[in-house]
């Protein structure tokens, strides 16, 4: 039995009087895509909030690399080694490419007060190796032409892009991907699928959660199910768009 990479253990989690996640258990293995899907509503975003540390639940168990991380804060998240995305792009607004991606860098350099102390030596020399990290990152995702460029200067697929290349930029062992393909055309949407089974063929695990079935279905390794904040279904993709509880969630139920 293989030890999971993350794991979900009954987690529970209130909006007021709304039970938004109800007793939510799962697993995903290191090295493969898992998807996370549902209907609006099913409290997909909100375990992912959960998981990265945005918000805190109200009981369960987040494991990572068999060590809990539910409830610390975001940036001691990121340094276990967990990165994200967001539904909507977050680039920062009069910076280039190359800077937004740095920006992701932060977390992994050596700066600070103790940097300042010893000299300005030091701080340039982690900014040139994180500059020559975050270059070697643009490269392999085809954007290296694209660095000096501002970032809200370029169309919005490109965008989605940056704002992964950022999430890598921290040497994340789980990438969490919050609709990726969310506002991407057809042409846009194959590049991602594309790129996100690169990163996995890279080593990283990926969480994504996806409404566009095809994406889904097409490169996932495990797809969870989700409806009404409960577990619905999980296995391979073949499995679960097969189950009859994910049918009638999405088609309606018409067993009555």
């Amino acid at each position: 039995m293989i030890d999971p990479h993350l794991e979900v253990r009954g987690l529970h989690h209130w909006f007021g009087g709304l039970h938004v996640i109800d007793d939510v258990s799962f697993q995903c293995r290191a090295g493969i895509v898992k998807a996370i899907i549902g209907p609006n509503g099913a409290g997909k975003t909100t375990l992912f909030n959960l998981i990265a540390g945005a918000l805190a639940p109200a009981s369960g168990r987040i494991l990572f690399d068999g060590r809990r991380i539910e409830g610390i804060p975001p940036h001691r998240v990121a340094a276990r080694g967990i990165s994200r995305t967001f539904q909507a792009t977050r680039l920062f607004t009069g910076m280039s490419v190359l800077e937004n991606v740095m920006v992701g860098r932060h977390p992994r350099m050596r700066g600070g007060f103790l940097a300042g102390m010893l000299g300005p030596a030091v701080t340039a020399g982690s900014e040139r190796r994180a500059r020559g990290y975050c270059m070697e990152i643009l490269e392999d995702l085809g954007l290296a032409a694209l660095a000096p460029k501002e970032a809200h200067s370029l169309p919005f697929g490109r965008q989605r892009v940056v704002e992964i290349a950022r999430s890598l930029a921290a040497d994340p062992r789980l990438l969490l991907l919050d609709e990726p393909a969310c506002g991407l055309n057809p042409t846009e949407t194959e590049e991602m699928a594309v790129l996100i089974t690169r990163i996995r063929d890279r080593g990283v695990t990926v969480l994504i959660v996806e409404h566009d079935m095809s994406l889904v279905m097409g490169i996932s390794d495990e797809v969870l199910a989700l409806g009404a904040g409960r577990r619905i279904a999980d296995g391979t993709p073949r499995e679960v768009q097969s189950d009859p509880d994910v049918i009638a969630m999405y088609l309606g139920d018409d067993r009555a």
